[in-house]
């Protein structure tokens, strides 16, 4: 298993996601107590002269003008967690908080926070542990760093708060060796964007599946519903050249080539002169969203090599500074954005499983798929639930990081909402999952009817894939399980995979 290397420089998002997913293990750089020393110097150097420096001799937010003494200052730190964790709600999933876990330890281990090496390594021991914190789900702004759900994050390291091992049995965290937490290291456990971006990389890598699975889906209901495949031709998208919509379209071209189905109606054109939108626009549809998520990648990018700590440690100077680089509005925007597109990718796929099941419009499917329309029902459900995963969707895509609400007596008087953003936008990805998963399963049906005529090689790879999970419709029976077994495949990126 490939390891990351946790050593303060930059992290990408597939690194990310590749440990929060369980597909790559994290351990510190070994030369974290050369790198972290200069920045704690000048943190007890502050303390030892008792100079006014934010965060470190003053309380916080609406506090900051409150001097903390010397004899104070470490009593602080077990305060700022134990007064912060009041999060509510259903806890974090757990990739989620394992991909917190690396990036509060990659940010702490840059060397601008003033923690020890003991801080960073306690975060990843915890990490590879098998025990997670227990994260509740919500109760931060987006602002001042994710600072309710970094509070439960760090509790286990004071040998307080809850855990949960991978079978979701919950144990209390008094059995841990607690740290003795030192000046600045509460608040440094604390401060941060990396709750959003945990989000935003786990969001882009399960995005980037929902695309390509998109683009299997829209192949295989242009044979289930006799479309054309001039549509997906090269020398159209070359004269509109964005890159996700001319790679949308060579895929989907790709995988209809050679196709005895799309063959036998080539010619026919009081057949199919110009299909749906929903049909011959999906490049232009689904390379916008691949295209918004590539934005949010490169956001995600300089967020994973930033200091979004503060105050900020300059060990050069002997400065520390108190900014705003824990303010996640660049965050909140890409991930507001990509819960737009995304979004988009369910509101097209159930246009095309309509069609399917739609006889006015299926070029002669039976109504719904089913074996023996009007005494079965087939798919006409499996629709119902589409239609009701987009109307979510639609309401789960108005943008957060349009409202502010501000906290701290008004210290904190414009936040980001990035945090609701991120939260949306993974509900949003599993809502499109299972709506592209119906899609597939209706035109995997779709294509067996229109044997004898052999669909291209690599959409019937595609339907031999669903086979393997789903049995074809031959009477009416529950489709949930069915739903559930090809959004699995989804997510596992198998239609990314070379078919």
């Amino acid at each position: 298993m490939e390891a990351v290397i946790v050593d303060g420089g930059p992290l990408t998002p597939q690194q990310v996601a590749a440990v929060a997913l369980g597909r790559a293990t994290a351990r510190a750089a070994d030369d974290l107590d050369e790198r972290l020393a200069p920045a704690r110097a000048v943190v007890d150097e502050a303390v030892r002269s008792d100079q006014v420096v934010y965060g470190i001799t003053t309380g916080f937010g609406a506090l900051a003008t409150t001097h903390i003494g010397q004899p104070e200052t470490e009593a602080l730190q077990y305060n700022l967690l134990r007064s912060h964790a009041t999060a509510v709600g259903d806890p974090l999933p757990d990739p989620v908080v394992r991909a917190m876990l690396l990036l509060r330890a990659r940010t702490l281990a840059q060397g601008h926070s003033g923690v020890r090496p003991i801080i960073v390594r306690k975060l990843l021991e915890l990490l590879g542990s098998g025990l997670l914190p227990v994260v509740p789900s919500q109760g931060s702004v987006g602002a001042s760093g994710d600072l309710a759900p970094f509070a439960h994050l760090a509790l286990p390291l004071i040998g307080e708060g809850a855990l949960r091992d991978a079978n979701g049995m919950i144990t209390e965290a008094s059995h841990l060796e607690p740290v003795q937490l030192i000046t600045k290291e509460g608040l440094s456990l604390l401060n941060g964007t990396e709750g959003m971006a945990a989000m935003g990389a786990l969001a882009l890598h399960h995005g980037r599946n929902l695309v390509a699975a998109a683009d299997a889906a829209a192949a295989m209901t242009v044979e289930a519903l006799l479309g054309s495949s001039r549509p997906f031709r090269p020398e159209i998208h070359a004269l509109r050249p964005h890159p996700g919509q001319v790679a949308s379209a060579r895929r989907i071209a790709t995988l209809l080539a050679g196709s005895e189905i799309v063959e036998s109606h080539a010619e026919d054109f009081h057949h199919a002169v110009q299909d749906a939108y929903s049909l011959r626009c999906a490049p232009q549809v689904h390379g916008a969203v691949a295209d918004t998520l590539d934005h949010m990648e490169r956001v995600l990018v300089v967020e994973m090599g930033s200091v979004v700590d503060n105050p900020i440690v300059f060990p050069e100077t002997g400065d520390v500074l108190s900014g705003g680089n824990f303010h996640g509005e660049p965050l909140a925007f890409v991930l507001d954005f990509a819960a737009i597109a995304t979004s988009e990718l369910a509101s097209i796929s159930e246009r095309r499983t309509d069609r399917i099941l739609d006889p006015g419009r299926s070029q002669g499917l039976p109504p719904f798929l089913a074996a023996h329309p009007g005494v079965e029902s087939g798919y006409m459900i499996a629709q119902y639930v589409s239609a009701a995963l987009v109307a979510e969707n639609r309401v789960l895509a108005h943008p957060a990081s349009v409202d502010s609400v501000p906290t701290s007596a008004g210290q904190e008087d414009h936040v980001s909402m990035g945090w609701g953003a991120g939260r949306k936008l993974l509900t949003i990805v599993e809502n499109v999952r299972r709506v592209l998963a119906i899609e597939i399963m209706c035109a995997a049906r779709g294509i067996e009817h229109r044997a004898p005529l052999r669909p291209a090689s690599g959409t019937a790879a595609l339907v031999e894939l669903v086979r393997q999970v789903v049995a074809p419709l031959e009477g009416d029976r529950s489709s949930s399980a069915d739903i559930e077994a090809v959004a699995g495949l989804i997510e596992s990126g198998a239609f990314a995979s070379p078919i």
